[in-house]
């Protein structure tokens, strides 16, 4: 059954939606093409079916049914804390990224982020400086490095931590696909902490789906005359942190 899953995730490029239409209806399956399915990708996979799949991710709607992924795959059973935030970054927003992920070394946690531009390549990196495990999800397929630029640092997470995408291969990055890989960020973490946001953006989407999971909201205060997006969280309730002992206390 495991490999009719990655059959389907492998036709359907990952969209979860076709996957689950071809299951429920009993779609037919080349057995031939099943035979060597699994010589069709790199990376490892796990999927829903399989005892070591994240409850986290079962309680969800629309739970990926497949993961593809690279590195130790047991973190996702761990502490898990996400740090998210804009592309469009401060000197201020990444100042805080380093301050905060660097303290988070003695909590024994792991970070989770998107590996996008700005505020999620500094958790990666700076988790990656102090011997802290990070898990990028990505929103592309799992041997697609975007951006381009991080390529490095995609190569050290997979060697030092964990990268994860439900969508195959060398699958370019859609917009829509971010969006849809936030509830993957929100459902693995026990608590987001948003760095640096504006009010309509992709981190406030992973917001979103980690209040709708129940996941604690922390947000690090900005100025008052800019529209931030982490005040604008405060002030519906997001407990204001200025450094990672706050999220403990």
């Amino acid at each position: 059954m495991r490999k009719i899953l990655l059959y389907f995730a492998l036709k359907y490029e990952g969209d979860y939606n076709k996957v689950y239409l071809a299951i429920k209806s009993k779609e037919h399956v080349n057995l031939n093409s099943l035979k060597q399915i699994e010589e069709k990708i790199n990376c490892n996979y796990l999927t829903i079916l399989d005892e070591n799949y994240p409850d986290c991710l079962k309680g969800i709607a629309n739970p990926p049914i497949v993961l593809f992924y690279y590195g130790d795959i047991s973190l996702l059973k761990n502490n898990n804390i996400a740090v998210i935030g804009t592309r469009k970054y401060s000197t201020y927003g990444k100042n805080m990224t380093i301050k905060i992920v660097s303290e988070l070394k003695e909590y024994c946690v792991n970070t989770i982020s998107g590996l996008a531009i700005g505020i999620d390549s500094f958790v990666h990196q700076e988790s990656l400086n102090n011997n802290i495990k990070t898990i990028a999800v990505l929103g592309c397929g799992i041997d697609y490095c975007y951006p381009k630029q991080n390529e490095e640092l995609y190569e050290q997470i997979k060697q030092k931590g964990l990268v994860i995408s439900e969508y195959p291969g060398n699958q370019v990055p859609r917009p829509a696909n971010f969006l849809i890989r936030n509830r993957i960020i929100a459902a693995l973490s026990q608590s987001i902490v948003v760095i640096e946001a504006s009010y309509k953006s992709g981190t406030m989407n992973t917001v979103a789906y980690g209040l709708e999971y129940g996941k604690d909201i922390f947000a690090i205060p900005y100025l008052a005359n800019k529209k931030s997006g982490c005040n604008y969280l405060i002030k519906q309730g997001a407990k204001l942190i200025e450094e990672a002992k706050d999220i403990f206390l």
